[in-house]
């Protein structure tokens, strides 16, 4: 009698960052028919649901980041088409809280997405708060959303390789404007904007020093940027940091950062801030704007903090248009960058490293460090 087969054994390594390569390449691979604006809409969906939800509950900034991290970096692995944008966004926020210590059990994560989700049964509630009671809706569908939401933090997890370490960068930010001698009003604009920069892929393709250091960049740039130039005491003026920043200087060997890394993800967030300003800007012309703001926010309207960080801007978005003009004019030209560890992007996800997620053939090893990295040791 034939013995049956040995089960094969693998790894899947950690990737803590992405190259624009590697990004590029896996969002091409999961978007399937949907177009780059398509997408967009549905990443920027998924983050505003995620801040609502994380305003609703009371979770700390960092809680919320590391679930929108989560969103964008499942979706690196698995197509878009077979997956609710909701259902994701609930498994990224339930894996957050287990990473940074401030746990909710699923049940209650549902709780609050259906009272943003179905304001309607808000409506009907008694509860002062506008709470639903999760006992009185069909228990058969509150436990499929919860196995639904269960099912998905496994593969999260093995998109991780189960390494619960998050870095943030929000006390870089603080750090840096101090040592730059910022003011305290353009340290916070860079906070503001440090929080916009999760609805995009820049924290998984950057260090947090790095995407804090680039924010600081974007905030002298819009602080500066046709403005006059008014200095606090003791302090740098948004211009003079600007041009340190803008240029090559002893800076990128201190902070381990590179101009042209900077300039990438300053044209990403001047692209965030030119939606963002339109978006206010239509909503403040449209005659169906309400006069106040509806208590029960939907997931499919842009969170209101990037229209407030918009508003705050002195420009519209023409003029962000010209700072990007003029950007383009002094920029430098990017480095080529490569992989994490030995493998080559193009290899490492051909196929056979996203198929050993949620399959359960074999034996995988999930490892913390890239293929390559403890080489030299």
């Amino acid at each position: 009698m034939q013995s049956p087969p040995t089960p094969h054994s693998s790894s899947k390594y950690h990737h803590p960052y992405f190259t624009p390569a590697e990004v590029e390449y896996l969002s091409i691979k999961q978007r399937g028919k949907l177009s780059v604006t398509q997408e967009d809409r549905v990443r920027q969906n998924a983050c505003a649901f995620l801040e609502s939800l994380g305003a609703r509950i009371g979770f700390p900034r960092r809680t919320v980041a590391t679930a929108q991290n989560l969103y964008h970096r499942f979706h690196l692995f698995f197509p878009r088409k077979d997956f609710n944008y909701v259902d994701v966004s609930l498994a990224s926020l339930y894996v957050s809280t287990k990473m940074h210590d401030t746990l909710k059990k699923p049940r209650e994560l549902l709780a609050v997405s259906y009272a943003i989700r179905y304001p309607d049964l808000v409506a009907k509630s008694k509860h002062p708060g506008g709470e639903i009671d999760i006992d009185s809706m069909d228990q058969q569908i509150v436990e499929r959303d919860r196995q639904r939401l269960l099912s998905i933090e496994r593969l999260l997890l093995e998109t991780v390789c189960f390494n619960f370490t998050s870095r943030m960068p929000f006390p870089y930010v603080i750090k840096l404007g101090k040592t730059f001698g910022a003011s305290k009003k353009l340290t916070k604009l860079a906070w503001r904007l440090t929080i916009d920069c999760h609805r995009t892929l820049v924290p998984i393709q950057y260090p947090p020093h790095i995407v804090a250091l680039a924010n600081l960049y974007v905030a002298a740039l819009l602080s500066s940027f046709e403005q006059p130039i008014a200095s606090d005491p003791g302090t740098r003026t948004p211009h003079e940091i600007a041009a340190i920043l803008g240029k090559n200087g002893d800076w990128e060997s201190k902070y381990q950062a590179q101009v042209d890394d900077l300039e990438g993800i300053a044209h990403t967030m001047l692209d965030l801030l030119v939606q963002g300003v339109q978006i206010a800007t239509l909503n403040n012309t449209s005659p169906r704007t309400p006069s106040s703001p509806s208590p029960h926010p939907s997931p499919r309207m842009p969170h209101p903090l990037m229209e407030t960080l918009a508003s705050s801007v002195p420009y519209n978005a023409e003029q962000l248009t010209r700072l990007k003009i003029q950007m383009r004019q002094t920029e430098h030209e990017p480095r080529p960058r490569q992989p994490l560890g030995s493998a080559d992007p193009s290899a490492l996800y051909s196929g056979d490293d996203v198929g050993l997620l949620g399959r359960s053939e074999g034996t995988v090893r999930f490892l913390f460090g890239p293929a390559g990295a403890g080489d030299d040791f």
